[in-house]
Parts: C-alpha cells; sequence; structure tokens
C-alpha cells in the first residue's frame, strides 16, 4: 500500500468570485497542478508526497482547490489557493504525512494556508478500526 499523503488538486478550479478566465487560457487550478509537480520533482520528493489532479471538487466559491488525504487520517480541503502557494502546500503535505491522525495544528503551518482550510472528513471507518480514532 502507498502510504504517502496526496495532494489532490482540481484542475477546473477558476480564481475565487467566479472570475472565469478565457477557454483558451489554463485555469488556476491547472496552473496549481503544474507547480505542484514541478515542486515536488524539483526537490526530490516523489518518494514523499503524490499530486493527483481531479475534475471539480465543488468547492467553487472558494476558489482553487486542493485536499489532503492519507490512508487512516482525516482529509483537510483548502480552498483560496493559487500556484504562488505551491511550496506551502508541499510542505504541509509533508507535516500531515509524518502525523499519526492527519491533524496539523496552525501553528505547524505556514502563514499563507492560516484561512484557507475550508473542511475536513474523518478517515473511512476500516481504517479507524484497524488504527484507533484519528480524531
Amino acid at each position: 500500500m502507498d502510504n504517502r499523503p496526496v495532494l489532490h488538486v482540481c484542475v477546473t478550479c477558476q480564481p475565487a468570485g467566479g472570475e472565469s478566465v478565457r477557454p483558451d487560457t489554463q485555469t488556476e487550478g491547472a496552473r496549481l497542478h503544474g507547480t505542484l509537480i514541478a515542486r515536488v520533482a524539483a526537490r526530490n520528493l516523489d518518494a514523499r508526497v503524490r499530486i493527483n489532479p481531479v475534475t471539480c471538487m465543488a468547492n467553487c466559491d472558494q476558489g482553487c482547490s486542493a485536499a489532503a488525504s492519507a490512508p487512516g487520517k482525516w482529509s483537510y480541503i483548502a480552498g483560496y489557493l493559487k500556484a504562488e502557494l505551491a511550496d506551502d502546500l508541499i510542505d504541509y503535505a509533508l507535516v500531515y504525512g509524518e502525523s499519526k491522525t492527519g491533524v496539523i495544528m496552525p501553528s505547524r503551518r505556514a502563514p499563507s494556508l492560516k484561512d484557507v482550510f475550508v473542511a475536513r472528513v474523518p478517515a473511512h471507518p476500516d481504517d479507524l478500526a484497524e488504527n484507533g480514532d484519528p480524531s
């Protein structure tokens, strides 16, 4: 089983506020995804974090969105993101991956990620039975 944390990045996301981009222009989500892929490779972190493109996370009012998940851990959904936050998101994913439950105190996040988390989702019940309650 691959236990690396995953950053799921919505590649269809537009900027917050409903500003749409021209059809021939890359979306903010696609830019974030591409930047994350490039930064993970540049930092030689492919063995420690996965980047997964997804289509629509239904968090449109909060702009560009991503989620952190890993087996047996709470998942966190973030909004209001942009490509310039790629390194901070990668650093968050590394700390998240090292945590037992996925719960990361705000003091362990980059200041740029202070107000971006919009929701969290508990681990799958089967994971809870195997690993204890990650609350």
